[in-house]
């Protein structure tokens, strides 16, 4: 059976802004505790819409992160410090906070904090696999950014490029977690902008569409509270 480690933990702890890599990630049954907890909304046809970086890329250049980077508190997550792309940092109760980021995406805006998460597949974590990340930089003729994908769980296993794709309904053991694989991550236009400069690469999403139905990394189910470190071992059951 395929096995290797971790080779990276993630934690976004804003909807669409940059997040931040972690040494330990805990879960449970709601995904990643301190994971995209938190949401940006403005009002769409009169009624409150969660923003993201396909609605507005320039998300993308905001980003937060935990003051302390140990696994967060699922019921009570601190307050992430949020940093704007000219390097002024604010924390999320900041009440000067909504009209700063208003003013730089041009839209009034509001906040919202769910320590539950925000996730578009609720109670589930995120894994890419390297071989599958290496292959597709092959393809593309170009090293593609890890984080254009956002993960959670980024794992290097003795398994062939896509070879996940194959691994709906499996477990893997990913340090002391069990882990239940549900289906692969289906991609929308996010992973087209660069991370730092929010410029579009359309290229790649064309190429998963033509090649991989539009999907890469998985969306999995915890299967019970644990802790994952970086490095930990990891196999497919």
């Amino acid at each position: 059976m395929p096995a290797g480690r971790v080779a990276s933990l993630h934690r976004w702890p804003v909807k669409s802004m940059a997040g931040e890599h972690v040494a330990a990630l805990a879960l449970d049954g709601f995904g990643a505790t301190g994971d995209r907890t938190h949401a940006v909304f403005d009002v769409f046809k009169g009624a409150p819409r969660r923003i993201d970086a396909e609605v507005l890329p320039r998300l993308l250049a905001w980003a937060a992160a935990y003051p302390d980077p140990d696994p967060v508190d699922r019921d009570a997550p601190p307050q992430p410090i949020i940093t704007a792309p000219d390097g002024t940092t604010r924390t999320w109760d900041d009440p000067e906070l909504p009209a700063a980021l208003a003013a730089d995406l041009g839209r009034p805006l509001t906040l919202s904090r769910e320590p539950r998460g925000q996730q578009d597949r609720p109670a589930t974590v995120h894994i890419t696999c390297a071989a599958s990340l290496r292959a597709l930089g092959e393809a593309l003729g170009a090293p593609v950014d890890l984080r254009r994908f956002r993960p959670n769980i980024h794992l290097d296993l003795d398994a062939e490029p896509w070879a996940e794709n194959d691994w709906i309904g499996r477990r893997l053991r990913v340090g002391e977690a069990e882990l239940e694989v549900l289906e692969g991550c289906d991609r929308c236009a996010i992973p087209t902008r660069d991370p730092q400069t929010q410029d579009k690469w359309p290229q790649l999403l064309r190429l998963l569409a033509a090649e991989r139905a539009t999907i890469f990394g998985l969306i999995v189910r915890v299967l019970a509270p644990a802790v994952v470190r970086d490095g930990d071992s990891a196999e497919l059951l």
